[in-house]
């Protein structure tokens, strides 16, 4: 039985059970020692309420002073020995019945683990308790090597958990990228994305809300790779008109339509040997789409005005604030570009979906901004509580924003919850009084106090928020947002 398994409590049990049925033992128990108590851990003839009620004091009772003691005890008639507890309540009738218990400890060189107990195994009056002692300190002896053994396992099964988590704590520690703060689960599976991809020459596709880092993530991809001592070179797809859109990406001949006066190289041959970074891709018309598919494909384009086909090797990492799933089935995307764009997906989340970092994201955003602009501002404990309850629609970059302004425009040195700009004010009052998340609400008092910050002027609005110029123009006429406001 001892050797079918090392679960200790199985075997414990089962050991009890071959006493019982072999030797005719009515009750017996199997104690352990855990700290300063002796707990039962296996018994047979007891109900599984009377066992829970088995644990004593060391020295406590017959069964805790052979514990203390280390030395065996036989009780004759248990009704007539004050000392035992009969804590159990399993022989409620003591006094009427001439039961005989014997107990002896379970041990390891000098060292007591456990005490095993029985009422008396051999019914026979003639048989002495010597008998009876010399089996239970056999049975003892198994259990103490089976003890020993199972405990040993159950060690070395901890400390091989301790060790992966370890591992595992020091292989999330290697996912660090500098100049990017995330020790958050959702940033540390990007880290460990980033750590993974960066090697291959594969298409990356980055999703995720404006202002969440894409680009620092996409030049993080290519200063890991083999590539990082070839040009990195980026484009935003919606900054850029779509008529001179085609001759950024792909260059033109002298002479190639009015106003070209010398060759011009676009972004892919500049990127030869790199990587090229297409940052709102969703933005690109379908006109574009083909053409960049083949150069995706094909590794190779003409020069507008040229027929001599150019070949080149750059690794293409697309990023985009929209959903071009949407955009593919609503006909604006090709799903042919899609699938060639999307071979390793990446998402980054905003802010509001990891508070985790928002402490460290603060304390780095103030020291950098503390040392551009020579001054010594701190952030209050309540402040910092109060700005994690905000939304942040603008993620990072909004954040950034909000510290480097307040960090040059804070008459004072600490900043309180009172010197946050109206709309995180109001938003954190809202949630915090009456258990909404106005989020339309705090987004539309963000852009009016970005507004009002900016004269009108919504491009710089827009650059304060983090967003693009095209989304504060959407947004300003969803809200229904006076232009003019100053």
């Amino acid at each position: 039985m001892l050797g079918a398994s090392l679960d200790l409590n199985k075997t414990l049990k089962g050991a009890m059970k071959v006493l019982s049925d072999f030797l005719d033992m009515q009750r017996g128990t199997v104690a352990l020692v855990e700290g300063d108590e002796i707990v039962i851990k296996a018994a047979h003839g007891l109900t599984i309420e009377e066992l829970q009620l088995g644990r004593y004091k060391l020295g406590e009772g017959i069964i805790g002073q052979v514990a203390k003691s280390g030395y065996p005890i036989v009780v004759p008639n248990v009704g007539d020995e004050p000392v035992f507890l009969n804590r159990t309540g399993a022989r409620k009738d003591i006094n009427k019945s001439n039961i005989a218990f014997l107990c002896v400890p379970i041990m390891f060189k000098r060292d007591v683990l456990g005490v095993l107990s029985v009422d008396r195994l051999f019914a026979d009056s003639r048989v002495s308790f010597d008998a009876d002692l010399r089996l239970l300190k056999i049975i003892a002896s198994l259990l103490t090597q089976h003890i020993k053994l199972s405990r040993q396992v159950e060690q070395e099964v901890q400390e091989l958990i301790a060790e992966r988590e370890t591992l595992k704590s020091e292989l999330r520690g290697k996912y660090r990228i500098e100049n990017i703060i995330g020790k958050s689960s959702s940033m540390q599976d990007v880290f460990e994305s980033v750590h993974r991809v960066a090697g291959s020459r594969a298409t990356v596709l980055i999703t995720g809300e404006s202002g969440t880092g894409k680009e620092l993530i996409a030049k993080a991809i290519h200063y890991m790779s083999a590539r990082a001592k070839q040009p990195f070179i980026k484009l935003n797809c919606a900054a850029i008109p779509e008529g001179l859109l085609e001759t950024e990406l792909f260059g033109h001949e002298k002479g190639a339509f009015t106003g070209a006066s010398s060759v011009r190289r676009g972004r892919f041959e500049l990127a030869n040997k790199g990587t090229i970074f297409l940052d709102e891709i969703g933005d690109l018309s379908l006109g574009l789409q083909p053409k960049i598919l083949r150069v995706i494909q094909e590794r190779e384009f003409e020069r507008i005005g040229s027929e001599k086909t150019i070949k080149v090797d750059v690794r293409v990492i697309a990023a985009t604030a929209k959903d071009l799933i949407q955009l593919v089935g609503e006909g604006d995307f090709r799903e042919d570009l899609f699938y060639r764009l999307n071979v390793v997906p990446m998402f980054l989340p905003p802010l509001r979906q990891r508070m985790e970092d928002m402490e460290e994201l603060i304390a780095f955003f103030l020291d950098k901004y503390n040392k551009e602009n020579s001054r010594n501002v701190e952030i209050s404990q309540d402040t910092v509580s109060a700005m994690a309850k905000y939304w942040w629609p603008g993620n990072i970059r909004e954040l950034e924003n909000t510290i480097e302004r307040l960090v040059i425009m804070l008459p004072g040195r600490i900043v309180h919850p009172r010197d946050l700009p109206l709309n995180i004010r109001n938003f954190t009052k809202e949630v915090v009084e009456n258990r909404i998340t106005p989020l339309d609400k705090a987004e539309k008092e963000g852009i009016i106090e970005a507004l009002r910050t900016t004269d009108g002027v919504l491009v710089k609005a827009a650059k304060l928020l983090g967003i693009t110029p095209r989304q504060i123009g959407y947004k300003v006429k969803k809200y229904g947002i006076r232009k003019g406001i100053s």
